[in-house]
């Protein structure tokens, strides 16, 4: 029941994310309805749930807060920049056939639904206590949204800068890792396993962080998000490519010598 009801919330509102697209031909709202719609999921499972009433309001805050965030961070950026340069490559293989583009958020409520996997696992939970394993959770989810946002921020204020035009952020965590906002929003769904610990439906949970290395990582993060980059930014983002880690953080391979204007 819980399911159905998302996934008919997430057509609802990914439609609404098409007719937007539609009248602002700007299809990076689709990421903005997902991120909300996710956030939602949660709360919507929690409230259907019929597990322990801790875990329940756990879940409905960190994810709330979670989808929250990051829709906001998202939607200042397809309000106040020109549409992301993947979904603009996309709209050259699409045109203006919204038949296409409709499909193309309607698959986003489907993924709304399959991320909402790891929400039904904690909403069933029946641990009452202040357990370690929900204080493991609640610290996954503090280090991944704090890391989230701050590289997120990292990467405003270098694209802020219209002297970076054309170059690479390497600035604070992005000296590390060549995508630390989707590292921590893969490490953010290791807090809803550890909340579901005790749940009949635990194995659920490993959906969110299995899935989303998946999609980053070979499906439509990674691949299209690097894609693009070769192609607006071509040698300055291969020399990023030979000397960061793609996703895990670690040092640099050798001290970046490529711009002096990048470095952090």
């Amino acid at each position: 029941m819980s399911l159905l009801m998302i996934w008919l919330l997430a057509v609802a509102a990914q439609s609404l994310g098409w007719w937007w697209q539609k009248r602002h031909s700007n299809a990076g709202m689709v990421d903005v309805v997902w991120s909300a719609g996710v956030g939602g999921a949660a709360v919507v499972a929690a409230v259907l749930g019929d597990g322990a009433v801790l875990p329940r309001v756990l879940l409905a805050m960190l994810g709330g807060i979670w989808g929250l965030r990051l829709a906001g961070h998202l939607l200042h950026r397809v309000l106040g920049e020109p549409e992301d340069g993947r979904y603009a490559h996309l709209r050259k293989a699409f045109g203006q056939d919204q038949r296409k583009w409709f499909a193309f958020f309607q698959l986003q409520a489907l993924l709304i639904v399959l991320f909402a996997l790891p929400f039904i696992a904690v909403a069933r939970n029946p641990s009452a206590g202040l357990t370690p394993w929900i204080i493991a959770g609640i610290a996954f989810w503090l280090l991944s949204v704090l890391g989230e946002a701050i590289a997120d921020r990292q990467l405003a204020r270098f694209r802020a800068n219209p002297a970076n035009k054309g170059h690479t952020c390497r600035d604070g965590l992005w000296r590390y890792s060549r995508h630390p906002n989707y590292f921590f929003e893969w490490l953010h769904w290791f807090a809803y396993v550890c909340l579901a610990i005790g749940s009949p439906l635990w194995w659920l949970a490993w959906a969110g962080p299995v899935v989303m290395f998946v999609f980053l990582r070979w499906v439509s993060g990674i691949p299209y998000t690097e894609a693009q980059a070769l192609r607006t930014r071509g040698v300055d983002y291969r020399n990023y490519q030979q000397t960061t880690p793609m996703l895990f953080p670690w040092f640099p391979n050798h001290p970046d010598k490529t711009s002096a204007r990048n470095a952090p």
